[in-house]
């Protein structure tokens, strides 16, 4: 069966006739063509003319659009690898050693990653504890204050005292979407890491181990940290957010003055940047075994378990017998938060990337202009190596460049294809032509990526790993993915590139107009765009127009249309954004990327339901018709285009809306609900008549946060306040059993 090729333009000779009588009064509107009219015949005439060329270009096989492409210097984007994090364990609760694990170790599941460093994998398992703050409806309960009464006049506590209940933190390894703030939800500020044995008799092992007696060298703990990414309030987004200077220390069993003794960790490798993104930190633990300990933590055996500045308490025997040591995260300045969503040991970052070392790739033929294909398509650059083989040097590395035609004949160069694949060398005259006969292979080559590499948590199961020397590793290892993979993106195919040309020749790779920014925000590589918008001269942190030199670009990811909150861009997000924007600015222009400010609305209306409709199945539509209108993305708005910026929110046009929704027979009001002081307050008119609406500046967006529908045809006029925050205070810690409170 042939193939039929595609449709690059589908207008016929009647839509090109149409098209050209169109354009006529723009440019001639005292004449009228008629049948037969000599004017109308040479349109006609042109219109067939153009038909023709149209059913030529229709038959362009893809080989040749592809040259096209290369041609305008526009080759197809490669795919994207997601990257996360993972850790390791080791299944041999006999075995009390450190595993050595080589970079490049193949972890597996659905899609195959590669670990990007070394790892020792220590002989123990990790538990995450914090003091967890009493809320206020735990504070205010009568046996809560009858037990913190009593725990002061136990402990002899003069000052403030701060209650806790000890709780579990990523529990089973798995991520906490809404994260933990280490300042504002615990006592402490702190992060509590039990190392755990398999067994109370393998802990003096264990140490030993730990400590490198065995092995006769220091070992190195790795800690996988994923903070937890705090969604956009303000227009400060495009700067990276503020560092957390912090510290680790691992627990001794030594008192002095009544307070516990802590050995501070010698940071030697920090890839989250201070806190500010996903990573590993890497440490030298210490060195002698007696280093090592732990205070009681069993209140039944003593009395102060977990009080002050010891570790959390707990009230399980086993678990504290199997207790190596504690590790201990806290900040070592004052800050205002600290929020993690993911921690754990004897983490490595993986990619979603495959390795190719020493691969002969073919022969040269003396030839100009040689090309050959890679074994993989969407390499990393910046990892590939080409060797060519050379008289009496044997292999060579050659340089690879962007554009051989600014070499030398000499110059031992090539180009390489990411996307396609392929690497293509000079002709004698702009680059070396590699010698007749001479083998070429890639020394070095990673690829790989796509959306398939985007998995949940839990996904990765498998590794497959060598030691420091290439040897195969035969001890029983596990895999524990804590937090989804991220960042991979498909490859572009030739649609999109050619769609991407017209803009591509326009903006030549520099923002000038609003639409250079608009075009290129979308060419932004490994992000899901949902809706950019530009705005020329706005100041987003003094909230001011009119400032000359200054553009601010508004990005939105894409997101499903599902409960609140709106799509709000992370800080990755921004940073991305912002790294592609930068060095393609005017020089004199101030840049920033945003997110987006949304204003708080609610709704409340009174419909009537037409008789042998489900009331519950009208209700539901109301409600979802009111957050279509008002939601930020297509195909939400009156236009489908998303709720336009700066537009109010007015009670006529919502009504409109829900008259819309089929079974609503007829409505009697809507009221507007505008948030203060973290409560919602009706918004009243002027006149019983006059519309009210919830106004909005150019930079602002409305967020449906509450909708009540009454089917008794009466709008409520009251809304239940928000929740507020709850925040830790200041005192001596000092823990209560959950159960009371």
């Amino acid at each position: 069966m042939p193939i039929s090729p595609p449709r690059l333009d589908d207008r016929n000779f009647e839509d090109l006739v149409q098209e050209l009588l169109a354009r006529i009064p723009a440019h001639t509107p005292e004449w009228v063509p008629q049948p037969g009219d000599p004017g109308r015949t040479l349109i006609e005439l042109f219109a067939w003319l153009g038909e023709t060329i149209l059913y030529r270009a229709n038959l362009i096989p893809e080989r040749q659009r592809l040259a096209f492409l290369k041609l305008l210097g526009q080759p197809m984007q490669p795919a994207i690898a997601a990257k996360g994090l993972v850790s390791v364990s080791l299944n041999e609760p006999e075995f009390s050693d450190v595993v050595h694990l080589a970079a490049g170790a193949t972890v597996s599941g659905a899609v195959k990653f590669e670990t990007g460093t070394e790892l020792a994998v220590l002989p123990v398992t990790a538990e995450c504890y914090y003091k967890r703050v009493l809320t206020e409806q735990e504070n205010a309960q009568s046996e809560t204050q009858e037990v913190l009464d009593g725990l002061r006049e136990f402990h002899e506590i003069e000052g403030k005292l701060s209650a806790y209940v000890t709780t579990e933190a990523f529990s089973q390894g798995m991520v906490d979407s809404a994260g933990i703030d280490l300042v504002q939800g615990t006592t402490d500020h702190s992060l509590w890491v039990a190392l755990l044995a398999h067994s109370p008799g393998k802990v003096a092992e264990v140490k030993k181990a730990l400590s490198g007696v065995v092995q006769r060298r220091a070992s190195i703990i790795n800690i996988g940290l994923a903070p937890a990414i705090e969604l956009p309030s303000s227009f400060d987004e495009n700067n990276r957010p503020g560092r957390i200077p912090h510290e680790w220390e691992i627990s001794t069993d030594e008192m002095v003055d009544d307070q516990p003794v802590y050995t501070k960790l010698d940071r030697i490798y920090d890839s989250t940047d201070d806190l500010t993104k996903r990573g590993i930190e890497r440490f030298v633990l210490p060195g002698d075994p007696r280093d090592y300990g732990v205070l009681e933590g069993d209140v039944r055996v003593d009395a102060n378990a977990g009080v002050g500045d010891r570790p959390p308490r707990l009230d399980d025997p086993e678990k504290l017998s199997r207790i190596v040591a504690w590790l201990r995260l806290r900040p070592s300045r004052p800050v205002t938060s600290m929020a993690l969503s993911w921690a754990g040991i004897n983490a490595v970052e993986i990619e979603q990337l495959q390795s190719l070392q020493a691969r002969v790739i073919g022969q040269s033929n003396g030839l100009p202009d040689q090309v050959l294909n890679l074994p993989a398509r969407s390499v990393e650059s910046g990892s590939f190596v080409l060797q060519v083989e050379e008289t009496g040097r044997g292999y060579i590395r050659w340089e690879r460049v962007d554009d051989l035609n600014l070499k030398e004949r000499d110059d031992a160069v090539y180009r390489l294809d990411s996307e396609a694949g392929t690497v293509s060398f000079g002709n004698g005259i702009n680059g070396r032509i590699p010698e007749t006969g001479r083998r070429i292979r890639v020394d070095r080559l990673r690829a790989g990526g796509g959306t398939a590499g985007n998995l949940p948590p839990g996904s990765l199961t498998k590794i497959s790993a060598s030691d420091l020397q290439g040897k195969p590793v035969t001890r029983k290892l596990s895999v524990l993915q804590g937090v989804a993979t991220q960042g991979g993106v498909d490859a572009e195919n030739l649609a999109t590139a050619e769609k991407r040309i017209p803009s591509s020749l326009q903006h030549r790779n520099r923002c000038v107009t609003e639409r250079d920014y608009h075009a290129l925000v979308k060419e932004t590589p490994g992000i899901k765009l949902g809706r950019v918008e530009v705005l020329p001269r706005f100041m987003p942190q003094q909230r001011r127009t009119n400032v000359p030199g200054v553009v601010s670009v508004m990005v939105l990811p894409d997101k499903a249309m599902v409960e609140t909150p709106n799509p709000r861009p992370d800080q990755p997000f921004i940073e991305k954004v912002f790294s592609y924007l930068d060095s393609r600015r005017p020089l004199a222009s101030e840049l920033y990327v945003i997110g987006c400010e949304y204003i708080p609305v609610a709704l409340s209306v009174g419909i009537n339901v037409r008789d042998g409709e489900a009331y519950d199945q009208v209700v539901n539509d109301v409600r979802a018709a009111l957050k279509k209108y008002l939601w930020s993305l297509p195909p939400g708005g009156p236009n489908g285009e998303g709720w336009p910026l700066g537009i109010a929110v007015q009670d006529r046009e919502m009504e409109v809306v829900v008259a819309r929704v089929k079974g609503v027979s007829g409505v009697a009001c809507v009221n507007l609900f505008e948030q203060i002081n973290n409560s919602w307050k009706i918004v009243t008119r002027a006149q019983n008549c006059q519309a009210i609406e919830i106004p909005l500046l150019p930079w602002q967006l409305p967020e449906l946060l509450s909708v009540v529908v009454s089917t008794d045809g009466i709008a409520s006029e009251d809304l239940h306040s928000l929740p507020g925050t709850v925040t830790g205070g200041e005192g001596i810690a000092v823990p209560v059993i959950p159960e009371v409170c």
